[in-house]
C-alpha cells in the first residue's frame, strides 16, 4: 500500500479542513476519528451551545414582549423538545461533514489511531504508512480530583441531559461556566455559579469582567464567588456541596467547567520525537511542526486560543506549506495571532478584539473611552439589562488597540469592528464614521469623551 501523503488524526474543525484542502490540492489523505465527525465544535461545543443559548433566551424575550403589548402566555418549557431538535441538527451536520470529506476523496477511518513510528500509524489493527501526519485531536473537559468528583458532569454530558434539573450548580468562572449558567437559568432552573475568584471571565478586560459579574447576578444566577468546594456527597434527592468555608448547598446536578485538557492520551507519542508539555499540549514551531519532521499538530492540542476559526486558519496555513514543500520554505506562511476577535454567549453576550486595558498599558500610554447605557429596546420594559462598550486607544498614534462589548448580539457587532482594528484604524477614523441611528452599534463611533487617560 502506498503511503498516504497526509494522515490526519482527529476529524474536528482543524482536521477536517486540513484533510479537505490537502485532498483538493491533489494529496492522498486519510482521516481517523474515534467519535462523531465535526469534533467538539459541532457535537459538544459551539453549535449545540449556541442553540441552547437561543432556546434559553425566549422566556426573557416573551416577558419583554408582554410589556410591548403582546398577549403572551408562557405555559412552561420542555427541555426534551429542545434537546431532541438539537440532536437532529447535530446529526444533520455530522452527515454534511461526512459528505464533504467523501466528496473531497478523503478516506474516513472510524477508530482511535495510534502512532507506531515516524511513518506508520495503526487504526483498528490495520497499519497505515504516511509521509506526513497531522495530530488534530482537540481537547476534553477537565475535572479536578476531589471527594465526590465522580458525581459531577461536564459540558459534554450537559448537552444530553434527559431533563432540566430543578437546581443546578455550575462550577467555574470561564466562558463555558458562565454560558451554561445562563442557559440553565434562562430555561428555568435555580442556578448557582460557583467560582473561586472574585470576578468571572479571568483574562478578559477588567471592566468587562465587572459588567458580566454584576449582570449575570441581576438576571437571577446565584453567584458564589471566592468559593472552593471541599467535597460533594450524594443524597437521596440530589447532592450536597460542602464548601471549604463550611456552608452547604443542596442541588440536583453539579456541572464542572474548570478548563479543558488536550486529548493526547494513548496516541503513541512515546514512539516518536514529539514533545508533550506537562499540561498535555504538544510543542510545535510557527509552522506547526513537532520535533519529529514528519508529524505536525494544530488546534486546541497545541494550546493557544481554543477557537474553531483558529484551528481552521492553522489548517489552511499548514496545507499551504505542505503543498510548497521544504524546497520552497522561503514562501511558507505563518498565522498572525494578533487582534483575534472572540465572543462569549453568556447573557448578556460578551465580545472582544485586540488588547485589554491592562495589556495595552504595558506597552503604550493609552486613552480609554467607555459607554454604559440601557438599550432602546428595554425602555418600554422593566428589563434592567445594560450595554457596555469600550475602546482602548494609543495616546501617541491614535490607533485603536482594543474594543470590548457586553450586550445583546455583541459577537455580531464586534466582527465588523475587528476588521477596522486589524486594518489599523485610528480613533479619528471611528469618529469620522457616520453612525447608524438608532442602534447600539453607533456608540462605537460617537464616543468622544475620554473616560481616563495615562499621563
Amino acid at each position: 500500500m502506498k503511503p498516504w501523503d497526509l494522515f490526519v488524526i482527529g476529524a474536528g474543525s482543524g482536521g477536517v479542513r486540513a484533510a479537505r484542502m490537502a485532498a483538493a490540492n491533489g494529496l492522498t489523505v486519510a482521516v481517523a476519528e474515534e467519535s462523531a465527525l465535526g469534533g467538539t465544535c459541532v457535537n459538544v461545543g459551539c453549535v449545540p451551545k449556541k442553540l441552547f443559548y437561543y432556546g434559553s433566551h425566549f422566556a426573557e424575550g416573551m416577558h419583554d414582549a408582554q410589556q410591548y403589548g403582546w398577549d403572551v402566555s408562557i405555559h412552561g418549557f420542555d427541555w426534551q423538545v429542545m434537546r431532541r431538535k438539537k440532536d437532529a441538527e447535530i446529526e444533520r451536520l455530522n452527515g454534511i461533514y461526512q459528505r464533504l470529506l467523501e466528496n473531497s476523496s478523503v478516506t474516513i477511518l472510524n477508530g482511535r489511531a495510534r502512532i507506531l513510528d515516524k511513518h506508520r500509524v495503526e487504526v483498528n489493527g490495520e497499519v497505515h504508512h504516511f509521509k506526513h501526519l497531522l495530530i488534530a485531536t482537540g481537547g476534553r473537559p477537565y475535572v479536578p480530583n476531589f471527594p465526590g468528583s465522580e458525581h459531577v458532569i461536564t459540558s459534554n454530558e450537559a448537552f444530553y441531559l434527559d431533563q432540566l434539573p430543578g437546581r443546578v450548580a455550575v462550577v467555574g468562572g470561564g466562558y463555558i461556566a458562565v454560558e451554561f449558567a445562563g442557559i440553565f437559568n434562562g430555561c428555568g432552573a435555580e442556578t448557582h455559579l460557583v467560582y473561586r475568584g472574585d470576578q468571572l471571565l479571568r483574562g478578559f478586560d477588567s471592566d468587562v469582567r465587572d459588567q458580566v459579574t454584576r449582570q449575570v447576578a441581576t438576571k437571577g444566577v446565584n453567584l458564589h464567588l471566592n468559593s472552593d468546594i471541599e467535597r460533594l456527597e450524594k443524597s437521596p434527592d440530589g447532592f450536597d456541596i460542602h464548601f471549604k468555608t463550611g456552608e452547604p448547598l443542596h442541588v440536583d446536578l453539579v456541572m464542572y467547567a474548570t478548563g479543558r485538557r488536550p486529548y493526547t492520551e494513548d496516541l503513541g507519542l512515546e514512539n516518536v520525537k514529539v514533545l508533550k508539555h506537562p499540561d498535555g499540549t504538544l510543542q510545535t514551531d510557527q509552522y506547526y511542526r513537532t520535533d519529529e519532521p514528519s508529524i505536525y499538530a494544530i488546534g486546541d492540542v497545541i494550546g493557544g486560543m481554543e477557537l474553531t476559526p483558529i484551528a481552521l486558519a492553522e489548517a489552511m496555513v499548514l496545507v499551504h506549506n505542505l503543498q510548497l514543500g521544504d524546497a520552497q520554505q522561503a514562501q511558507w506562511k505563518t498565522l498572525d495571532y494578533s487582534n483575534i476577535p472572540t465572543a462569549v454567549f453568556c447573557q448578556p453576550n460578551v465580545a472582544t478584539v485586540g488588547l485589554t486595558e491592562e495589556a495595552a498599558r504595558h506597552h503604550h500610554k493609552i486613552k480609554v473611552f467607555c459607554s454604559d447605557f440601557r438599550a432602546m429596546k428595554h425602555t418600554l420594559t422593566d428589563n434592567s439589562e445594560r450595554t457596555f462598550m469600550k475602546l482602548i486607544v494609543c495616546a501617541e498614534s491614535d490607533r485603536v488597540l482594543g474594543a470590548h462589548m457586553v450586550g445583546p448580539e455583541a459577537g455580531e457587532l464586534i466582527q465588523g469592528i475587528a476588521i477596522a482594528i486589524r486594518a489599523g484604524a485610528t480613533k479619528a477614523v471611528f469618529d469620522s464614521t457616520i453612525g447608524i441611528h438608532p442602534t447600539a452599534a453607533e456608540e462605537f463611533v460617537t464616543m468622544r469623551s475620554v473616560t481616563r487617560q495615562d499621563k
